[in-house]
């Protein structure tokens, strides 16, 4: 059974850091770039970060460039998501992805992954 298990969230005043995690199992993890997706209150669903567990590219979007590290533990099958200088407009279901093939130019778009978590709130506070 694939399993993507989303953790970590929180509540956290701005300026505050959190550290997500996405646990993977029922798949070869190699095989596949992993992606954070963000979805805020009244808003759409937005690709955050990505990484390949190959070769440990990483992209990420420009709101959290230089604020935010994802990071591949390949024996854990786990990617984590470093969350420094939370902002308010940070807050947000956070949800990890996978998606087959780990050459990546990008954030894939939603609809190329194959397996999604299910969310962990982050929420900040001002």
């Amino acid at each position: 059974e694939v399993q993507l298990q989303a953790s970590g969230g929180g509540l956290v005043q701005a300026g505050g850091s959190l550290r997500l995690s996405c646990a993977a199992s029922g798949f070869t993890f190699e095989d596949y770039a992993i992606g954070w997706f963000r979805q805020a209150p009244g808003k759409e669903r937005e690709g955050v970060s990505s990484v390949s567990t190959s070769d440990g590219t990483t992209y990420y979007a420009d709101s959290v460039k230089g604020r935010f590290t994802i990071s591949s533990d390949n024996a854990k099958n786990t990617v984590y998501l470093q969350m420094n200088s939370l902002k308010p407009e940070d807050t947000a279901v956070y949800y990890c992805a996978a998606s087959w093939g780990t050459i990546i130019t990008g954030i894939r778009p939603e609809n190329m992954y194959d397996y999604w978590g299910r969310g962990t709130l982050v929420t900040v506070s001002s």
